[in-house]
């Protein structure tokens, strides 16, 4: 019986090489997304000051967002025939992004160091939306989406950065 990750179950989309560099480079993604959530939901409970509330709302509907992402990203690698591995320890490894201070945290220090976390994994995901679309355009698109959803984030957080130092 045939495995359904067998090549006749998988797109027909280019040779063995360029499969594998699509399935590395979402992989990538979906480290710095589940890092992103990792560090988002650590600001959430370290954040502290007069926009504390507002902002710790705000952390759940982000983490939820990138968790969500991180499902297409994955479920893209999966149909391409790859189980990416998602859990912490493999997406700690395979991040550039780094932790947060575990320690209670300013509201407008929280929004920064989450601006420049968010600012990092669009950059990433754009560069390699970029080589992903020389390759193939669907699986671009999932970037599209991740880097279209964190330019967004990250303009709504830099606007709460607005007069302050």
């Amino acid at each position: 019986m045939d495995s359904v990750a067998t090549s006749s179950h998988l797109p027909a989309l280019m040779e063995p090489h360029e499969r594998a560099a699509l399935c590395h480079e979402l992989e990538a993604t979906l480290h710095d997304l589940v890092i992103l959530s990792l560090v988002g939901k650590q600001l959430h409970w370290a954040v502290v000051g007069p926009d504390f509330r507002s902002l710790h709302l705000q952390l759940d509907e982000l983490v939820d967002s990138w968790r969500e992402l991180s499902d297409v990203v994955a479920e893209r690698a999966v149909a391409l025939g790859h189980v990416p591995d998602g859990q912490a320890q493999a997406a700690a490894g395979g991040s550039e992004i780094g932790p947060v201070a575990r320690a209670s945290i300013e509201d407008h220090t929280a929004v920064r160091e989450l601006t420049d976390r968010i600012a990092k994994v669009s950059e990433l995901a754009r560069t390699r939306m970029d080589r992903l679309g020389e390759i193939d355009v669907a699986t671009q698109d999932v970037l599209v989406e991740v880097v279209r959803k964190l330019e967004e984030q990250q303009w709504m957080l830099r606007t709460q950065l607005i007069g302050r130092a």
